[in-house]
């Protein structure tokens, strides 16, 4: 054990920042002295056991090799720690030590991982995984113009290969397509975006429903005017910068922000809300641009946030109002689903409103409300070394949908849909999509992606 000379204070150190904007930020001297305290506290807790293989494998470093002392652990030790970590949140929604909570302690582990990430980062050029995985909006873009070959490419083995090898990608993981035409394309094609800004909402559609699943942002258009809601689209929004971070690029997420804030403030001016179909993007414009924007920015990002909401979580604050109408013609084959609770939606703290509008639809019952991490968490389960692990990280919740048999899944998150389709082979709706389908009559048994085989194989 540490002898009484080597004991780490759990106070802060003076280098404590989470804030990019601060000198101290970047400073990896004042940096290293934060993941030594850190370290210290989590292993005296060890609460945090059970979410991803981040802490079992510090515990087990302390524990097998250096007698539980944290100042012993290499550079590169410390980087295999954080290199686990896939920001899934969790351990901040369950730490009783947080800044959120007012602790004395000040500890919030996802923050730090971005923070010694950015450090990493810092002055270096992107790789080319890092451009492919954490710039969506290009890839999109890049496979419109490859008129389908981007799709096929997915599905070539020979492709596959070759793509792990130049870019990291799994052979194996199951990829979205590409969609031939961009989700704003279509909106404004429809008449929703409008010369001037105005409306009650205006919608995020998020980088996954612009360039691989337009669909789901077409069910939330849908199921928000069918609920009297003036709802309008923008033309040329940026990803919300989650990919970026993911990596320590907070100059792309810097820059792709300022563009949707310049986009999206003149409908916030006029009172209307911003309503987010992935709890990875609500999360990141409600908790994270608020700190990682520097300037004018900043304060901008704080306006932002206040109007920035969940779809479901709007839908449910209207529920009571005479307009919400309640005319479902088709509900869930024996009124039973089942709804994974994405780790992002946790992180925010506002419920499972897309679970409980699910009950809206009459005869409809919940099997099970899995809490679990799926494993996807934005582009780790991608990676040649994420792909494993993030199936067997994934393992309780496959394993919690399954036991609810239940027809229908659901879940907010369109990546979380993804994995639970190829390693659980049913793939969940988005709940704007269950209540698109109840509301149209369309029913349930024939949902696309219902199904997989092993893997996702179809």
């Amino acid at each position: 054990m540490n002898t009484p000379e080597k004991r780490i204070s759990y106070q802060p150190t003076p280098g404590l920042s989470y804030d990019p904007s601060d000198a101290r930020y970047w400073d990896p001297a004042a940096l290293d002295g934060e993941v030594r305290r850190v370290f210290e506290i989590c292993n005296g807790c060890r609460l945090c056991f059970k979410y991803c293989d981040v802490f079992p494998g510090l515990f087990r470093l302390l524990d097998e090799k250096y007698d539980g002392d944290v100042l012993k652990l290499g550079p590169a030790e410390v980087e295999g720690v954080f290199d686990g970590c896939f920001q899934c949140k969790l351990c901040e929604v369950q730490c009783p030590y947080t800044p959120r909570d007012g602790h004395a302690f000040q500890l919030d582990f996802p923050k730090l991982v971005h923070r010694y990430r950015g450090v990493r980062q810092r002055g270096k050029r992107r790789s080319l995984r890092q451009r492919v995985l954490n710039d969506p909006d290009r890839a999109g873009k890049l496979a419109r113009l490859s008129l389908g070959l981007a799709n096929a490419s997915t599905r070539s083995r020979p492709l596959r290969v070759l793509m792990e090898k130049t870019v990291g990608i799994h052979r194996d993981k199951l990829l979205p397509p590409f969609a031939a035409q961009p989700f704003d394309a279509w909106a404004e094609e429809h008449g929703y975006v409008r010369p001037e800004p105005g409306g009650e909402a205006v919608l995020f559609q998020t980088c996954f429903v612009q360039h691989n699943e337009p669909e789901l942002g077409r069910d939330a258009l849908f199921v928000l005017q069918k609920n009297g809601v003036d709802v309008r689209v923008v033309k040329g929004l940026a990803c919300c910068g989650m990919p970026a971070w993911e990596v320590g690029d907070l100059a792309s997420l810097r820059a792709w922000a300022r563009t949707d804030l310049d986009l999206l403030l003149p409908f916030v001016e006029r009172g209307a809300k911003v309503l987010v179909v992935n709890p990875t993007c609500s999360m990141m414009m409600r908790r994270e641009w608020p700190h990682l924007l520097e300037g004018a920015d900043r304060a901008r990002a704080e306006q932002l946030a206040a109007a920035v909401m969940d779809v479901s979580e709007f839908l449910w604050s209207i529920r009571n109002e005479p307009r919400f109408q309640t005319d479902f013609r088709s509900a869930p084959p024996g009124g039973k689903i089942a709804y994974h609770a994405p780790c992002h939606l946790r992180a925010q703290g506002i419920g499972f409103k897309g679970r409980d509008l699910a009950r809206k639809i009459p005869g409809v019952t919940v099997g099970a409300t899995v809490m679990e991490c799926c494993g996807h968490d934005g582009t780790y389960a991608l990676t040649v070394e994420g792909f494993e692990p993030s199936r067997r990280i994934g393992a309780k919740a496959f394993d919690g949908m399954k036991a609810a048999d239940a027809q229908v899944w659901v879940t907010d998150c369109p990546l979380a849909a993804l994995q639970f389709q190829q390693h659980a082979g049913r793939r969940p709706l988005h709940p704007v999509t269950l209540l698109a389908r109840a509301y149209r009559g369309e029913g349930f048994e024939a949902a696309p992606g219902a199904a997989a085989g092993k893997d996702g194989e179809r």
